[in-house]
């Protein structure tokens, strides 16, 4: 198992940017596709970004798409997510999971292990 650790968060204005990172302790972190999700107060969890176990390919949320880039560094255990123009949307607590031998994954349900979550606040 991994046990993903968010960091990076915080209080950005609109227009800006922000760098979370996760790192991901345990077992071969070659092994697992590694996602971001976020959720807003009121809302349900919301997929963002997915990176395959490689690095070759990345998906993401619509509502980011052309604003993130998820990308990891397998050397490190880490996976990182750059946040650009950012929208008071964009508020949410945001959680790094990994999914063990996955193909990269929207549906949260495929995540084994999950990060207690980095909390982004973005001002208007």
């Amino acid at each position: 198992q991994v046990h993903p650790v968010e960091s990076g968060g915080g209080l950005v204005q609109a227009g800006g940017s922000l760098r979370l990172s996760c790192a991901a302790s345990g077992r071969t972190f070659s092994n697992y596709a590694m996602g971001w999700f976020r959720q807003a107060p009121g809302k349900e969890r919301e997929f963002v970004a997915t990176i395959t176990r490689t690095g070759d390919s990345t998906y993401y949320g619509d509502s980011v798409k052309g604003r993130f880039t998820i990308s990891r560094d397998n050397a490190k255990s880490m996976v990182y997510l750059q946040m650009n123009s950012l929208k008071p949307e964009d508020t949410a607590v945001y959680y790094c999971a990994a999914d063990y031998l996955g193909t990269g994954s929207s549906w949260q349900y495929d995540y084994d292990y999950w990060g207690q979550g980095t909390q982004v606040t973005v001002s208007s």
